[in-house]
């Protein structure tokens, strides 16, 4: 691997917190977005580190629960800075959105029943609809690359749809997709091992009530241990928040949704706006905190190690098994989102124009597709996103940078 230039200076600090303030305010676009963003700054602008290992981190960080994006800019901080650079970078980076995800939760909770308000907020409803499909059919077509992989995929579905645990059933299914892989077991047989697996693990999760200590608890559980993407996150948020704990009614979590839309950043700061929502100016601060601190934490640790850890065929075949479950889990909870917006013959045409403009029109909207980088070979690539998820090998296509 090729050394990376992260000779540091005086100004380093105020470097760090320059450039990632700066994206933190024009990211948007999502992980994909952020992540090709960093590359254009960092390698090709600046120069802090090569290409190669750029692409060798952006697949170490896949392996990490949490946002990648963000963990992703941590990473880049810590190797040009040190431990400090670890703390500005993900701080700059993120707090804009933060700020920003506070500031509208504020003028919803204030101003959402406003006729004005909560006919724009019904409208973008049926568009969040649309980009959590665009995100199943693009992601699902390159992650469920064999047929056992579709059958897991579609028992996960099932089992979601009887209402087993969403955060266990996806590590879960990443682990019971080892246990086939090492032990020849059919798909039917791994399935049965997610469910046990999840059912397990399941059993030890602490529900906690609405305190703003409870919500900094229930939001640091989701940052440790959630892989996947922000809908990911969206399915593990309506299954605890709205069906089990009722900290929140399902038309505030797409109102949440609808809202971080609109801003940059990292997509899971919109656990800014809902701890606003669920306890104030507090519960903002203190789930924004829960859901980044396991990021930084994590980077912080396995930052000599993860590039290493990496190329271990285990945590690739855990990792597809996580995909898959990733997948499944997106449709169901689109699904869900489906049938709470699109409620009346006006929402159903909003949600079939958009979707002519998303899959026809190749519009980008703020759904997150695959970003894909060399790997270790030249026919492979890896690819961050779903929309983070994790990684895993696609045909290369040709590089058009210029």
């Amino acid at each position: 691997m090729s050394d990376v230039k992260n000779v540091q200076g005086e100004n380093t600090p105020g470097e760090i917190a320059a450039a990632f303030l700066k994206l933190g305010f024009v990211a948007f676009g999502g992980a994909v977005a952020h992540i090709a963003m960093m590359e254009e700054e960092f390698v090709r602008r600046r120069g802090w580190l090569t290409r190669e290992d750029f692409v060798d981190r952006v697949g170490a960080v896949n392996l990490l629960p949490g946002p990648s994006s963000t963990e992703m800019a941590i990473y880049l901080g810590q190797l040009r800075g040190g431990f400090p650079g670890l703390l500005i970078a993900g701080a700059a980076f993120t707090l804009p959105s933060a700020l920003m995800m506070c500031g509208l939760a504020w003028a919803y909770v204030r101003y959402g029943a406003l006729s004005q308000i909560a006919g724009v907020l019904w409208g973008v409803k049926p568009v969040v609809v649309v980009l959590i499909a665009q995100a199943v059919w693009s992601l699902g077509k390159t992650v469920l690359k064999s047929r056992e992989l579709t059958v897991i995929a579609a028992i996960v579905l099932g089992l979601a749809a009887v209402k087993v645990s969403t955060l266990p059933l996806l590590i879960g299914t990443g682990v019971a997709w080892i246990a086939a892989n090492r032990f020849g077991a059919k798909p039917a047989a791994a399935g049965s091992l997610a469910a046990g697996a999840s059912t397990a693990a399941g059993g030890a999760a602490t529900f906690v009530a609405a305190t703003t200590t409870g919500v900094f608890l229930y939001f640091l559980k989701i940052g440790a241990l959630l892989f996947g993407s922000g809908y990911v996150l969206l399915a593990v948020l309506r299954e605890d928040l709205v069906t089990k704990l009722h900290w929140l009614s399902e038309a505030q979590l797409l109102d949440g949704i609808a809202v971080s839309q609109a801003t940059p950043g990292p997509f899971f700061t919109v656990v800014t706006f809902l701890g606003y929502v669920l306890s104030g100016w507090r519960g903002a601060g203190l789930a924004t905190l829960g859901m980044f601190v396991p990021a930084f934490t994590y980077v912080a640790v396995t930052a000599g190690v993860l590039p290493r850890l990496r190329k271990s065929p285990t945590a690739s075949v855990f990792l597809d098994g996580v995909n898959a479950a990733a997948v499944a889990l997106m449709a169901f909870v689109g699904f869900q989102f489906a049938r709470a917006a699109l409620v009346t013959p006006l929402a159903a045409a909003i949600a079939v124009v958009s979707a002519a403009l998303a899959f026809r029109l190749k519009v980008k909207l703020r759904a997150e597709r695959p970003h894909c980088v060399s790997a270790t070979n030249d026919s492979d690539v890896r690819c961050a996103g779903l929309p983070t998820l994790r990684s895993f090998a696609i045909r290369q296509e040709p590089d058009r940078s210029g």
